[in-house]
């Protein structure tokens, strides 16, 4: 069993391709590449190429076998469906980024550009794996229930390469090495609404379809070889602690 929050690590940012990145570098650019204004020339041979950089990492886990399965079954509402939680993965998909670059002013046009910076990070937050009290460590069944959960945690972590190399595929596309431009003294603001409105909510849905691969780990047959593995030993453990209640 599996549970995943999103955490952005910023929440504060601002807009600019996405935003009229198009309109602004024609008003910029005047007719087309073969009449480049001497703005345009400035900003396009003399600042920093646009740069995106984006890393990802795993922060590791822990296990924690001291909640009852009742209180675990309660914790990922499993309990509606008459199933029994024994082992639980939490974590949270987590992103953020910083933002910087050179701008240079064009006080004729009233405009300015801007060679952006855009650090984004990725990662899952340390991972806190449950497996239920009622299985001692060591025991068969605490092997099998901890094996299962950690075939969640992989799942999660092939999901994070995944998500990288779809972001920065995209990233790379998005600033492909061209300056921005936008009305003076807004390129910045600019960027990090963009950053804020389209990149923050394309990686959280990134994030979120992660949730496909870890229902596929929790299905009807798995749950009944769990309950049938070490003689039994998992299924006769929960129908003696439910007769104790």
């Amino acid at each position: 069993m599996n549970a995943l929050a999103r955490v952005p690590l910023i929440a504060a940012c601002t807009a600019l391709a996405v935003l009229p990145c198009a309109p602004l570098h024609a008003a910029a650019a005047g007719t087309g590449a073969a009449s480049r204004t001497p703005f345009q020339v400035r900003c396009e041979d003399s600042i920093a190429k646009t740069v995106s950089v984006l890393s990802s990492r795993s922060n590791g886990y822990t296990i924690n076998n001291q909640l009852p399965f009742n209180q675990l079954t309660a914790r990922s509402g499993s309990a509606a469906n008459g199933m029994a939680t024994l082992g639980l993965t939490v974590t949270n998909g987590q992103y953020g980024a910083k933002l910087g670059g050179t701008i240079l002013q064009d006080p004729a046009s009233g405009y300015e550009c801007i060679a952006p910076r855009v650090d984004l990070t990725l990662n899952y937050s340390p991972v806190l794996i449950y497996v239920s009290n009622e299985f001692a460590p060591g025991s068969c069944g605490y092997q099998v229930i901890l094996e299962h959960e950690q075939r969640h945690l992989q799942a999660y972590m092939e999901n994070l390469a995944r998500v990288e190399k779809v972001v920065r595929d995209a990233l790379n596309k998005r600033f492909d090495a061209k300056p921005l431009y936008a009305p003076s003294g807004t390129a910045m603001s600019a960027l990090e609404h963009e950053i804020n409105t389209v990149w923050f909510p394309f990686i959280r849905d990134e994030f979120d379809k992660g949730r496909d691969k870890q229902a596929q780990i929790d299905t009807a047959e798995e749950y009944a070889r769990m309950g049938k593995v070490c003689n039994g030993e998992i299924a006769a453990t929960i129908l003696k602690r439910l007769h104790k209640q």
